[in-house]
């Protein structure tokens, strides 16, 4: 079997089976016995055999792509949390014989017009949907369509069925809360986003119900917001925190790259974290452990998420999920150097 097989017809003749059987081999029918399958796969490797996937979409009306939108903002292509999920993604499908297409969503244009051509066109069996607004008309489009679809995150009044997964944003700052709280702080500071989206929804419920819980008349919560994708609006929110003259001995960040910019102000200001000033952020990415002096966070395990959204979407397409769906993720603390005891006299 030295030879490249390029056609089903010269692998089924390598192999002295009918075509019929490693076409069905190929597609992993439990009709053909486990071990033809394995041999045809393991042949099928050998020989560098590549289906044709024009021909298999003919016979099974699949196109064995999945579909994700990529809103372009700015100069950044992608942004970190992206970068994990995309990668988490990816390698989940592969592993089902599928391939992520990327859809790309260019400034002032519309994300649901960028949706509908990738469904009504047949380029995907189905679609994940990142980042949910707390109304958002792509998941009510998708259900109108009962188009396959998991959305990363959730819908705060869902008035259609929907898949998703999504991470407990809410438990975990309310355990952000509990960690500063027992360090002695009791001014906290939150820069968050302007955006109504759900992962700032229930994450920013969680730290005003743990706050609410310990009833402490001492505690205060100061908040700056900005627009999402405003770089320099949020620089801005972050020195107008640090100005404060009674800043908050505890800074919070709704995600790390917000915590990360806290960090960099904070250095170029010459407030010493965390002997001066504790910083937090969530969602664990990667910049994040060699952030000076090294970022407190969640990890949201984004990739590992990412690749069971594929899982879970390959079981809406192929039938064998009873939707809606639905998992919660409970986020990990990852403790670094950049949170510590409240400063004394503050």
């Amino acid at each position: 079997m030295g030879n490249r097989a390029k056609t089903l017809k010269e692998l089924a003749e390598r192999l002295d089976v009918s075509i019929t059987t490693v076409s069905r081999a190929l597609a992993g029918h439990e009709q053909i016995a486990l071990k033809t399958r394995e041999r045809v796969a393991a042949a099928a490797r050998e020989l560098g055999y590549i289906p044709n996937r024009a021909a298999r979409q003919l016979v099974s009306g699949r196109s064995n792509f999945v579909g994700f939108l990529m809103p372009i903002r700015g100069p950044n292509f992608i942004d970190s949390y992206l970068g994990e999920f995309v990668t988490g993604l990816g390698e989940g499908l592969v592993s089902h014989g599928m391939d992520l297409f990327l859809a790309t969503v260019q400034q002032g244009q519309n994300e649901l017009d960028v949706l509908r051509h990738v469904v009504e066109s047949g380029r995907a069996d189905g679609v994940v949907i990142p980042r949910v607004a707390e109304d958002d008309p792509r998941l009510t489009y998708l259900a109108m369509h009962d188009f396959p679809a998991i959305a990363h995150g959730r819908l705060l009044n869902p008035s259609v069925a929907y898949n998703w997964l999504d991470s407990d944003g809410e438990a975990a700052f309310s355990e952000i809360f509990d960690l500063l709280y027992d360090q002695g702080h009791r001014h906290i500071g939150l820069v968050t986003i302007s955006d109504r989206m759900t992962f700032r929804h229930y994450r920013e419920a969680g730290l005003q119900n743990a706050i609410a819980r310990r009833g402490d008349r001492s505690v205060r919560l100061s908040v700056e917001g900005f627009p999402r994708f405003d770089r320099g609006a949020s620089v801005a929110a972050v020195n107008r925190m640090l100005a404060l003259p009674d800043r908050p001995t505890a800074m919070i960040g709704l995600f790390d790259e917000i915590a990360m910019t806290i960090l960099e102000e904070a250095a170029r200001a010459g407030i010493s974290v965390p002997r001066d000033l504790s910083v937090v952020g969530f969602d664990n990415i990667i910049a994040g452990a060699y952030a000076p002096p090294g970022l407190t966070t969640f990890d949201a395990n984004i990739r590992s998420s990412a690749r069971e959204i594929a899982n879970m979407l390959v079981d809406v397409i192929e039938g064998r999920a009873a939707t809606p769906i639905s998992r919660l993720v409970r986020p990990q603390l990852v403790l670094r150097a950049s949170h510590g005891p409240a400063p004394k006299g503050l």
